[in-house]
């Protein structure tokens, strides 16, 4: 490990009950002296209120030192998720109080618990899910996504992360750490729907629909990169728009109750009788029927998550036509990998939709989530402070 790094102290994100900030000290010493740095955490609170919200404090806590195949990261961005906005609305499995938010980070990795590690000045991101290497059907063990959970307990609102050098994959050479980290939660899942599950190839016709969230929008940029002909579904007529900006054929709004008709009038206009080849989904319910007459014969319609219902209706008439309904989440360390290798060739640049500044403005970031207001991601760049302008602790 290099000398010049031994003690920090840095602040966490955290979701937290009293609305106090929770003082701790983590420290990542170096051998002179000890520089206080920031990061944030998950508390669940005091003040009893309905619905359920957890607060959110800035923490400090002790950093422990890297062992053996550990590496620290000083996190240059971190980007928002559903799933933690989820964690403070009390409606995610295994929310751990005092846990650290974020599944997704990125940024260099500064110290190691490895003698000469390769890695050391790499910039990298976090592998956002554990248990899960490269078995193509799932998980082969425990599987957990980083951030608010007790399992695996790390997240990426923090100013520097101690994690499995074995669990960073390296930053591909044209994006920043702020584009970076608007790609792992959201990549590895928009590459399982797209490539693994429904196998995406040249010349298909592709509806995805709830686009201008994160996934919805690199699960349209992979299809794009692939040669796949788009179609998007929103609630937002602007969000559609955007969308074609971005190289989609056309979309239609959900909200107008002959929306199918509209998608298949734009196929017809490419070439008469073309149907969809795939569906990548995010909000379940009737999908299957409603666009069970212009999915072709053996179509596969992907699931990645239920935000209209958490039910999705099959019928027989979907069995007669051979079309295939698939549960997407996620993806494997193998996926993650795969994905990022595709963005790199074709060099795709995640859509982010606001830039924050610093671990203070998470708020505004999760009322961006809450409200639907956002093209893209949400992300948090982290404030560079450099150590020397630091007050050393002797």
């Amino acid at each position: 490990m290099s000398p010049a790094f031994r003690s920090f102290l840095c602040r966490c994100f955290q979701c937290h009950s009293d609305p106090r900030p929770l003082n701790l000290f983590l420290v990542y010493q170096d051998v002179q002296t000890t520089f206080e740095d920031p990061s944030l955490t998950i508390q669940s609170s005091k003040i009893t209120q309905k619905p359920l919200y957890h607060d959110a404090v800035i923490v400090e806590q002790t950093l422990p030192t890297p062992k053996s195949g550990e590496v620290v990261v000083k996190i240059g961005a971190a980007g928002f998720n559903h799933k933690d906005l989820w964690q403070r609305m009390g409606q995610y499995p295994g929310i751990t109080m005092g846990a650290i938010f974020g599944g997704d980070g990125a940024g260099t990795v500064i110290a190691s618990g490895t003698p000469n590690d390769s890695l050391l000045n790499k910039r990298v991101f976090l592998n956002p899910t554990r248990g899960w290497d490269r078995d193509p059907h799932g998980p082969e063990s425990r599987f957990g996504i980083l951030g608010g959970v007790v399992f695996p307990p790390l997240g990426t609102f923090a100013e520097y992360v101690v994690v499995e050098r074995d669990q960073v994959i390296a930053t591909p050479d044209h994006l920043d750490d702020i584009h970076a980290a608007a790609w792992p939660v959201g990549g590895v899942t928009a590459w399982r729907a797209v490539a693994v599950n429904a196998q995406v190839e040249k010349g298909h016709n592709v509806l995805i629909t709830g686009i201008g969230g994160g996934v919805a929008l690199l699960a349209m940029q992979i299809c794009i990169a692939k040669g796949a002909n788009v179609y998007v579904t929103s609630g937002n007529a602007d969000k559609i728009q955007r969308a074609i900006s971005l190289g989609a054929k056309g979309g239609a709004c959900y909200k107008d109750k002959n929306w199918p008709a509209q998608i298949e009038k734009l196929l017809n206009q490419v070439k008469k009788g073309a149907m969809l080849d795939a569906i990548i989904d995010s909000a379940g319910g009737d999908i299957m029927g409603l666009t069970g007459k212009i999915l072709k014969q053996g179509g596969r319609v992907v699931c990645y998550g239920m935000t209209a219902s958490p039910k999705i209706t099959l019928t027989m008439r979907q069995v007669l036509a051979n079309q295939q309904l698939l549960g997407s989440t996620m993806g494997s360390k193998q996926d993650m990998k795969d994905a990022t290798d595709f963005l790199a060739t074709h060099r795709i640049v995640p859509i982010v939709s606001h830039v924050l500044d610093g671990l203070e403005s998470a708020e505004e970031g999760f009322e961006l989530i809450k409200r639907g207001d956002q093209f893209g991601k949400v992300v948090i760049k982290l404030r560079q402070v450099d150590s020397d302008s630091r007050t050393a602790k002797l």
